[in-house]
């Protein structure tokens, strides 16, 4: 009968697991070093200083990496997260809750909370930005079996009006509507046009308007406005999501309370 053993009792399928086990190790630590290229060093929760040995254990080595447009970026760098937020600690030590200081709603804390994102336009693979109003995507338009939303009314989840709906963002990428663009008139100030998230709306067919699930109608107007009316960056759609994602926590006293 044929041997397969090679030294004592140590045969083919006992050298294959071994090394399927120290594959699996090195994918692991692999994974973990390139888990760390942002977000690392961390900071201490209540000093922010940053700890003693970046990256801990398995700290990533800087890669650079080749964008579409031809810039480099280098990951990890030594740079930090300095975006304002406004909150404070209810108590002095590690782990311990934060509430937001002054409006909830663009503290940037919890449901709120955005990332530092490229302040430029994302674009396509033919050069165009990626998001643009019908007006200058041109070659889209809304489905005849759906109603066209220009010209309707957004309200908030109170039913209170925030103002009319003027154009409609679609992605032209993957073919769908991603904001409104709506003019709000605040009070005592001019006419300003807000993006809204349109994942966040339910479309009322029958009352000719949009309701917006997130926000009070009144909240609609403090959301961020564009730089450039005609094209929205990669951290101003961080920044419009992050107002209206945390109005489900902080848009009403009720909402931020214990459900039981």
């Amino acid at each position: 009968m044929y041997n397969q053993y090679f030294a004592g009792t140590v045969d083919v399928t006992e050298i294959v697991l071994y090394l399927f086990f120290a594959f699996f190790f090195l994918l692991i630590l692999y994974l973990l070093r390139e888990g760390r290229r942002e977000g690392f060093p961390l900071e201490d929760d209540v000093t922010g200083a940053l700890e003693s040995t970046p990256g801990g254990l398995f700290p990533s080595t800087p890669k650079t990496f080749h964008m579409p447009d031809g810039s480099k970026l280098v990951k990890p760098d030594a740079s930090r997260d300095t975006h304002a937020t406004q909150f404070k600690r209810t108590a002095a030590w590690s782990g311990t809750p934060i509430e937001p200081v002054g409006n909830p709603l663009s503290a940037g804390i919890g449901p709120g909370s955005y990332a530092v994102r490229a302040d430029t336009p994302d674009m396509t693979n033919h050069g165009t930005t990626r998001l643009a109003p019908l007006r200058l995507a041109t070659d889209y338009s809304i489905d005849k079996k759906d109603p066209d939303l220009r010209g309707f009314a957004l309200v908030g989840l109170d039913g209170v009006a925030a103002g009319a709906i003027k154009d409609i963002w679609v992605d032209r990428a993957e073919f769908l509507v991603r904001y409104l663009e709506v003019d709000v008139t605040a009070e005592g100030g001019p006419t300003k046009h807000v993006l809204v998230p349109m994942t966040m709306c339910v479309v009322q067919k029958k009352l000719s308007r949009v309701r917006l699930d997130a926000v009070l109608g009144s909240q609609v107007a403090g959301a961020p406005t564009l730089a450039n009316p005609d094209q929205v960056t990669l951290l101003e759609e961080e920044k419009i999501v992050g107002y209206f994602g945390a109005g489900y926590l902080y848009s009403t006293p009720d909402r931020s309370e214990p459900v039981l």
